[in-house]
């Protein structure tokens, strides 16, 4: 009977020692499991942190595209409003050239009528004095 106590007790010391070695890998393993929900959830976290940086950068590329846009249409819009004021100039020149060659021809133009005249004039004397000798 104690041979067979001495057996059951040192079974349950084997059991017992097994036991803690079974409790110690569960908890090994508890930790390894907390270790790798931790990281599933930094990976997440980090992965939501990319996305909302991308979407930033993104949003932010849009403005300054908006704004480079805006500020190429004002550019076009004042380049467009400085021709045609050129335009306008240019047309006022022309009209202002015009109206003094056309001053100028007239101008001529009469000089050339009294010069006419005036040698008729001239040469009717001329033929009159003729006349008279």
């Amino acid at each position: 009977m104690a041979d067979e106590f001495k057996n059951l007790m040192d079974e349950m010391n084997s059991l017992k020692e097994e036991l803690r070695n079974k409790t110690r890998e569960i908890e090994e393993y508890k930790e390894r499991e907390k270790v790798f929900k931790d990281t599933i959830i930094n990976a997440q976290k980090i992965m939501e942190e990319m996305k909302s940086n991308a979407e930033k950068e993104a949003h932010l590329l849009i403005s300054e595209a908006e704004v480079k846009a805006e500020k190429i249409l004002n550019s076009a819009h004042n380049r467009l409003a400085q021709i045609h004021e050129d335009i306008r100039e240019l047309k006022r020149q022309r009209t202002q050239f015009e109206t003094k060659l056309r001053s100028l021809i007239e101008s001529h133009l009469k000089l050339l009528e009294v010069e006419k005249t005036e040698g008729e004039e001239e040469f009717e004397d001329k033929l009159k004095f003729l006349k008279k000798d």
